[in-house]
């Protein structure tokens, strides 16, 4: 665990710029809350009621510099910093903020690498993106408590700590902002808002230490104003997930979801959620950790419908488990994979207008097609492309495709072991300049327009990585192998 060095009281006023309880929730009646002033920071309790009932709002009143709320919503002076028995809230000796060490540029699906890669990838990832321990030196802990909002003004690290219902860590910090969020042993269970909810900042990250992690929403979602916070850690900016810990999402809704890129670079990830479980506008990109994700809906969905250049997937290594009622991996433009081991329970595995499949370990088991190449956006033709890694692709019965293109199919090289009734669609040419092809257990070099094996079988699921026998219907992830699902 980290240690946590208490700020004197001497210069802690005006230092922090955390407010909890910034923003104005309150119930339709009458609502009770008191506020004070710890270590500098204000302290803003509210009843379950209000948290649980309202949505949050934008127009919270927020302090200056030298001052804090009154109980009117004026401003205040603070003379001198006072107790509160009721919540945990400490900060660190020095100022924290690293904007200069995260240099992000975007990448696109241009293909404008030499290596014929769908993706730039030397752009994807930043040096503090793969950093998988938070520089503690003058962080600022938090220990989270009952219905209070924590947000987070200024970039820094916080290490967060505690178990609370119906609390939150709202980071809306200025728009050059990096912010890393330390989770150090935090559970937080709540009814309607988001665990964590990133209002502005140019990136922030979550990182796990050493430790078990919990965050769940278990009721219905309350938007804020116009926008729908539907997800445990819901982010209108760049997010990174990584860490050497474990975080464990529950949701009736979304998992985690980003409006811009979101980036996994380490850690274990378990999610368990009714709709999407990882969900980004731009991208969702993942470099290494461990992956599982139970999913009523996508698995991994990045979907753009106002840039042509975003709404991509990648895989860059690390290990990925979904089991998902649609899609397992959902992209606009690219669905790219180079490395890792993949495995997918799923009605479709991969899909997306560019496929390309480079590397890795890719074991997919699918009731629709298992590869699927539409045209999600109009920046190219449909493509799959093969050129390396272990593609293993078990179909179900009836009208169902292992690799299925819209456009045109290219494979280069790689092994390729399909089991399907039509083990190749594709409305456009073939290209085949290496690799192994086997269909139905026999080794091949033709690729045959809808050949048909008759080896395929029904869908009856599998257990690997967590998933049991019988599909997602049958009782979907358990590691305990009980009934479960949804």
């Amino acid at each position: 665990m980290i240690n946590k060095r208490l700020f004197s009281a001497s210069v802690c006023a005006g230092l922090l710029s955390i407010m909890i309880g910034c923003n104005a929730l309150a119930s339709a009646g009458s609502t009770s809350s008191s506020q004070s002033v710890v270590n500098g920071v204000i302290v803003k309790s509210i009843s379950d009621n209000a948290i649980s009932d309202k949505a949050i709002s934008d127009n919270a009143e927020e302090p200056d510099a030298a001052g804090a709320l009154n109980a009117g919503g004026a401003v205040e002076t603070v003379a001198a910093v006072t107790e509160n028995s009721g919540v945990s809230v400490m900060a660190a000796s020095t100022e924290v903020s690293d904007n200069s060490s995260d240099n992000s540029s975007d990448s696109s699906p241009d293909n404008s690498s030499d290596s014929g890669s769908a993706l730039d990838t030397s752009k994807l990832f930043t040096d503090r993106d793969l950093e998988q321990k938070a520089d503690t030196t003058g962080a600022r802990p938090i220990t989270v408590a009952d219905s209070k909002v924590y947000t987070v003004k200024n970039a820094g690290v916080y290490v967060i700590s505690g178990t609370a219902s119906n609390a939150q860590i709202c980071v809306e910090a200025g728009e050059e902002d990096k912010v890393q969020l330390v989770l150090d042993g935090v559970k937080i269970t709540n009814d309607s808002i988001p665990c964590i909810y990133v209002k502005k900042a140019d990136k922030v990250f979550v990182t796990t230490t050493d430790s078990e992690n919990a965050l769940s929403v278990t009721g219905t979602f309350k938007a804020d104003g116009e926008t729908n916070t539907d997800a445990v850690i819901f982010s209108r900016d760049d997010l990174v997930l990584n860490g050497t810990g474990t975080l464990n999402v529950s949701s009736t809704d979304n998992g985690i979801s980003s409006k811009d890129d979101l980036k996994i670079t380490g850690g274990t990830l378990a999610i368990t959620c009714a709709s999407d479980a990882l969900e980004a506008n731009d991208s969702v990109v993942m470099a290494d950790g461990t992956v599982t994700i139970q999913s009523n809906k996508d698995g991994i969905h990045a979907e753009n419908d106002e840039d042509d250049l975003k709404g991509y997937v990648y895989i860059g290594g690390g290990t990925l488990n979904i089991a998902a009622a649609d899609d397992a991996i959902h992209a606009t433009t690219i669905a790219q994979v180079d490395n890792g081991t993949i495995t997918l329970s799923c009605a479709e595995g991969l899909e997306g207008t560019w496929i390309q499949i480079n590397g890795g370990k890719t074991t997919i088991d699918a009731s629709d097609d298992g590869i699927n190449a539409g045209r999600k956006s109009s920046f190219r033709t449909p493509l799959v492309e093969i050129n390396g890694g272990e593609l293993t692709i078990t179909m179900g019965a009836g009208d169902t495709d292992a690799v299925d293109s819209n456009g045109d199919l290219i494979i280069t090289g790689g092994t390729i072991d399909l089991t399907a009734q039509s083990p190749f669609d594709y409305d456009g040419t073939v290209q085949k300049t290496g690799g192994t092809i086997i269909v139905n257990g026999t080794e091949t070099d033709s690729i045959n327009n809808q050949m048909m094996g008759g080896h395929g079988g029904g869908k009856g699921g599998f257990k690997h990585g967590g998933f049991n026998r019988g599909g997602f219907d049958q009782g979907g992830f358990d590691q305990d192998n009980g009934p479960g699902g949804f």
